[in-house]
């Protein structure tokens, strides 16, 4: 018989075995890393583990969400919806596939990576009672909430063991129940669709196709290759993700897209509505006589996401008989990659939220082409219940179409915008009218400049449940809301706009030291308005203000989520590059700090933005008071570990008349970067010698650059990058020319080929399961190979399952015990410089 200290010996070294086989293993590499966290230059095998770092930063991780908030059409009730803490591992390991585009969870056949709430309740306006929704099941995964028109119950749905189902809970009473049965009632929502509430109280949604069968098996054996072939016709495509990839994901595509349109009465009846297809969307006319539903169909393709894909756009009836077919469209792969490039034919479908049933869409006047001379680039259509005959011109454009928003008869306001001026209009255009009434220009602006931005619309609830714009004053007043930038930094304002003199009237703006924002109306006079307010220590929580005597009367007490963090010290700063291009960014020090105290090690966390004019680079793009919000993700953790933090410093990069911003990339990075080390060493703030540079998709490939050309930062962090544009030919960011037009740019703007320059430590972390255009793992792994092959101090993880953002808890716990190894070793106790490191010599001690 073993003896007991052998047999507990036996059972820690099952369990750890138990753990390597069922965890999922973290690739960490790791090259000339001395000290922490691992001195191994290959593969670090018996450390790829999941961590956890020091407590106050697991506290951050864990620290509870904040509620949703959603407001009923009535505008009596709140809904707060309780969110989750970070989910586990397990949950990203289980079974997804990745088809076209989309991710879809199988089990389920709905999307993966979904947020949801656990838990609801009702908090009414006027006084404040409290009402949770009961009858939900246990360990509740709430998703797709919608109140009904009247606003007398919500439908909402849960993702269970067995599936999606579909629930609705009474206002009234708070009582939640289930519509149907799993044999009665599946949901399939993996192209992205939910239901929606139609007349009398029923619901349309897809649903699983009865007796569909098992999945299509993988073939043991390929029948033949994978062919592709393009005979001179000119397709250009930005680097997507999860593509079709064979003939196999061809058939899992459709097996799991393919769903049954139905009705679904109050008491769970299910009708089945024309013939099952693969449903993209499902859209009810507000009075929920007829549905506008799209399909996809083949051919497939293997460059572009479904969005892209064959899809034909019809009016049903609710009886699932076919009333107009508005378009069937081919397979779009030529668009052209210039900014503001469409498909050609109607694009855009959507209801006029205040008509029972008109249809409107757009259809483009050159040819889809933005790099195409035109004076007219797109025409607003729109066609009415019984949809006969041609469509009605509403309007036509000189720019764009980039949205509308619907008021009545006489009043929709239909907006435009030209990325290559940067400049956007809005227009008042009265739909019963049709194109005899002469569009009248509201706004015309560069939507870069934040200033002049005029806001936009509060709306109400129509009768259909439809929102649509408030007004005054028998039409001839709207109100405008929006954050209010300035000189000052964001200041959220309120404003009565007369139409016919196009003069705002300002009913509220924000005061120091809060940030207080409008959001919704709560009566027709426009007296008492919803607000989310906030202060630097307060966390947000929403208010009525009401306008004519300026009381508050508070609706939710949000406690604050991260009270370590409270005491620390937030400033707005403002210094000037060089060139004199005004440049801004947020500076926060930890709580107690004094400049008497010394110089601390600083984090640097960034992210660059594009420009066709320095003026509007230079205007401050923040708020002093805004809530110190430290989400996990948020660089603001450092700060519980002795680090100052500059958030979001302005890395502007202009390029003003026929220069494009990309022109002088580089040189305007180093230039904004050094402008802000330099302000926060002469403030006493950051040690120079000590200061780490980091950030995530875009602001990784800016910190492989900083540290590529130049010297001022002592280690970098990059998070789910890119680092070399060859592999993303056809455009990235703002950068819509491509590599065989532009093969300077891209080569100067690559920190791979400037791999031998980069002499400071960098931590490379990406998600294995990356699904954003142009930043595929294989970037992080390919710099890494460059970067240890010519000696540089560098450490490459990557996270399991994680998509660009990451979700797990692990996850979030590990990256920051891997971050703060990093500065830690790096930054925060760096130790003094060799001649040859400071010489640049690869290798060296840095």
């Amino acid at each position: 018989m073993p003896s007991p200290r052998f047999a507990k010996s036996c059972a820690g070294l099952l369990a750890l075995l138990l753990l390597l086989a069922l965890a999922p293993t973290l690739a960490v590499h790791a090259a000339t890393a001395p000290t922490t966290p691992t001195s191994a230059n290959t593969a670090d095998s018996t450390a790829s583990l999941y961590r956890t770092p020091a407590p106050a930063l697991v506290a951050l991780v864990d620290a509870p969400p904040t509620p949703g908030v959603r407001l009923d059409p009535r505008r009596e009730w709140m809904l707060l919806l309780d969110l989750p803490s970070l989910p586990p591992i397990a949950e990203l390991a289980e079974r997804e596939l990745r088809l076209g585009g989309l991710r879809i969870r199988p089990r389920s056949h709905g999307p993966s990576r979904a947020g949801f709430a656990t838990g609801l309740r009702l908090l009414r306006l006027s006084d404040l009672a409290e009402r949770k929704i009961v009858g939900l099941p246990d360990g509740a995964r709430i998703e797709n909430v919608h109140f009904s028109p009247d606003g007398a119950r919500f439908a909402f749905t849960n993702t269970g063991a067995e599936g999606i189902e579909l629930w609705v809970a009474e206002v009234a009473t708070g009582q939640a129940h289930r519509l149907g049965s799993a044999q009665t009632l599946r949901l399939n929502l993996s192209a992205g669709t939910s239901p929606q509430w139609l007349r009398e109280g029923s619901l349309v949604a897809t649903l699983l196709v009865a007796d569909q069968g098992p999945e299509p098996a993988a073939p043991a054996v390929p029948a033949g290759p994978v062919l592709q072939e393009n005979r001179g016709k000119m397709a250009p495509a930005r680097t997507y993700q999860d593509l079709l990839k064979s003939a196999y994901d061809e058939a899992l595509f459709e097996y799991y897209l393919t769903s049954q349109v139905a009705r679904i009465a109050p008491d769970g009846q299910v009708t089945p509505l024309g013939r099952p297809g693969l449903v993209a969307s499902v859209s009810p006319s507000p009075d929920g006589r007829n549905l506008l539903v799209e399909t996809l169909h083949k051919p497939f393709s293997y460059l572009v996401p479904a969005n892209r894909f064959p899809h034909r756009s019809e009016v049903w009836d609710l009886e699932g008989h076919v009333v107009r077919t508005v378009a069937d469209l081919p397979l779009q792969e030529e668009i052209p990659i210039t900014f503001g490039s469409v498909g050609t034919g109607p694009r855009d479908l959507s209801w006029r939220e205040d008509a029972p049933a008109t249809l409107a869409w757009v259809e483009a006047l050159d040819g889809g082409d933005a790099g195409r001379e035109a004076k007219e680039r797109d025409r607003v259509l729109t066609l009415a219940a019984p949809f006969q005959g041609d469509p009605t011109p509403l309007v036509t454009l000189g720019f764009r179409f980039e949205g509308v928003n619907w008021g009545d008869d006489g009043l929709a306001l239909v907006s435009e915008r030209w990325w290559k001026t940067r400049r956007t209009r809005t227009w008042i255009v009265r739909p019963g009218a049709g194109e005899k009434s002469k569009p009248e220009l509201l706004f015309d602006r560069s939507f870069e400049d934040r200033y002049s931005d005029p806001g936009e619309p509060l709306t109400v609830a129509n009768a259909w449940g439809r929102v649509v714009i408030q007004t005054a004053e028998g039409g001839r007043t709207i109100f405008l809301a929006g954050l209010g930038a300035s000189t000052e930094g964001d200041r959220p304002f309120l404003d009565a706009l007369d139409l016919a003199t196009k003069k705002p009237r300002r009913l509220f703006r924000s005061e120091a030291p809060w940030f207080e924002d409008p959001t919704q109306l709560l009566d027709a006079a426009g007296r008492y308005v919803l607000v989310r307010r906030e202060a630097v220590e307060e966390p947000p929580n929403w208010f009525v203000r009401d306008l004519k005597t300026g009381k508050l009367r508070q609706l939710t007490h949000f406690p604050h989520p991260t009270p370590q963090l409270l005491g620390i010290h937030k400033e707005l700063l403002r210094y000037a590059r060089t060139d004199g291009v005004q440049l801004t960014g947020t500076l926060y020090t930890p709580a107690g700090w004094k400049p008497a105290d010394g110089p601390l090690p600083l984090v640097m966390w960034a992210y660059p933005q594009e420009f066709k004019s320095a003026s509007a680079a230079g205007q401050v793009t923040s708020s002093p008071y805004r809530f110190a919000r430290a989400s996990w993700s948020s660089p603001l953790v450092w700060l519980t570990q002795g680090y100052a933090v500059l958030d979001n410093p302005s890395l502007p990069i202009v390029g003003e008349g026929d220069k494009e911003p990309n022109d002088t990339y580089v040189d305007q990075l180093v230039a904004s970067a050094k402008a802000a080390v330099d302000e926060v060493v002469k403030r006493g703030v950051a040690d120079p010698r000590r200061i780490a540079i980091g950030g995530h998709s875009y602001g990784a490939f800016t910190t492989a650059n900083l540290l590529a050309h130049s010297d001022l930062f002592a280690a970098g962090i990059a998070e789910s990058g890119a680092y070399n544009r060859t592999l993303t030919p056809f455009g990235f960011q703002s950068e819509e020319r491509d590599f065989w037009h532009a093969s300077d740019i891209y080569m100067k703007m690559s920190p791979f080929l400037y791999a031998d320059k980069v002499h400071r430590p960098l931590l490379l972390v990406h998600g294995q399961a990356d699904n954003n255009p142009g930043t595929d793992p294989i970037q992080s792994d390919r710099f890494y190979n460059a970067l240890k092959g010519n000696g540089a101090t560098v450490r490459l993880v990557v996270l399991p399952f994680e998509s660009h953002g990451y979700r797990a808890r692990e996850s979030a716990l590990h990256l920051l015990w891997e971050s703060s190894s990093w500065l830690d070793t790096y930054v925060k106790n760096r130790p003094g410089e060799t001649k040859d490191a400071a010489a640049g010599k690869p290798g060296a001690k840095p």
